[in-house]
């Protein structure tokens, strides 16, 4: 296929901040796009006639669900080239049985997420956000650290060896830090190939400074992290989560926070956002932020280059850098 009709679907509204003008000028020379709005955001017939003469589909963020339904609509549909991350709500088993290619943009949005998740271990390991509440005159137990402050040889416990987790590794190579990783799905190979422990997540818990999760939320791993094995962490350690919130017990998380003995930073909680009065935004050793370490502002131009690339080696007939097929979405984010 040399030149592709491509349609857009996303929240309406987004288009002008997920695909700018330069995007827009690569992109016409790749394919041809039926309209420069999402059909999300057009007049029925127009939406219609454009999913009609679609060879691929642009999704991002607020990507209509491909079923079946939808799939009639676009009989000559033969790619969904998503430049986000999660699929699991976008595509159907019957997306794969219809659709030649999908691919997703998910190792481009886990750069902005690794360098947050690299951020906060560093400071961490600085025991910097407990050492700025004590500056500010706010009283913390005394907590006897396993380990001294400082990064140099630390250990740090990565829980998924997710498109985040990997890159979280490869961003902390310079600071010779010992990585352990537990992963159900990662053999020791590709262990060995990263440059990485592979451990059971019990042995992680109770060996790390900073335990740092990305995987998935799925039924396996909703409230993986628990009172019994947040009490198993070290003395003075911290627990990052940039993943999903369900994976921890809040309830739990709180318990043991307020005891001093550990520290957290949340960029997802569970709900999300917390309710206002929430003991976890209060907590002096615990950071919340609003869910910001994915792609923001500038950041979307990663997601829009790589999305390009898919399409134009789709048209090329060259293999995709990032395919999905149906049995990832068990083990996906």
């Amino acid at each position: 296929m040399s030149r592709p009709a491509i349609a857009l679907s996303m929240h309406s509204g987004l288009e002008p901040y997920a695909l700018r003008s330069e995007h827009l000028a690569r992109l016409a020379g790749v394919g041809d796009l039926l309209a420069p709005e999402a059909i999300d955001g057009m007049p029925p017939q127009q939406a219609e006639e454009v999913l009609a003469a679609a060879d691929v589909l642009l999704g991002h963020w607020g990507c209509a669900r491909l079923d079946a339904a939808f799939l009639d609509r676009a009989p000559r549909l033969q790619m969904l080239a998503y430049a986000a991350g999660t699929l699991r709500d976008v595509v159907t088993p019957a997306a794969f049985a219809r659709l030649e290619r999908v691919t997703s943009g998910a190792a481009a949005n886990a750069v902005p997420v690794a360098e947050y998740t690299v951020g906060a271990i560093l400071w961490a390991n600085k025991d910097a956000f407990v050492a700025r509440e004590r500056l500010r005159g706010v009283e913390l137990p005394a907590v006897q650290r396993r380990h001294p402050v400082g990064n140099w040889a630390k250990r740090i416990g990565i829980v998924g060896a997710s498109h985040v987790g990997r890159a979280v590794i490869r961003m902390l190579a310079p600071y010779h830090c010992r990585i352990l990783v537990a992963d159900p799905y990662l053999d020791p190979a590709e262990a060995a190939a990263l440059g990485v422990e592979l451990i059971d997540l019990p042995t992680l818990l109770t060996t790390s400074d900073v335990v740092s999760l990305h995987a998935p939320a799925l039924p396996a791993t909703e409230r993986m992290i628990g009172a019994a094995e947040l009490a198993s962490m070290l003395d003075g350690a911290t627990l990052v989560n940039t993943a999903r919130g369900v994976l921890v017990d809040h309830d739990a998380l709180v318990a043991e926070l307020r005891t001093g003995r550990i520290s957290a930073v949340l960029d997802v909680t569970d709900p999300e956002p917390l309710p206002t009065g929430h003991p976890l935004l209060a907590l002096p050793n615990c950071v919340v932020t609003p869910h910001l370490a994915g792609s923001q502002g500038t950041e979307l131009s990663r997601l829009a280059e790589l999305v390009i690339a898919e399409i134009d080696r789709f048209a090329a007939g060259e293999p995709a850098l990032y395919p999905v097929v149906l049995a990832d979405l068990e083990r996906v984010a």
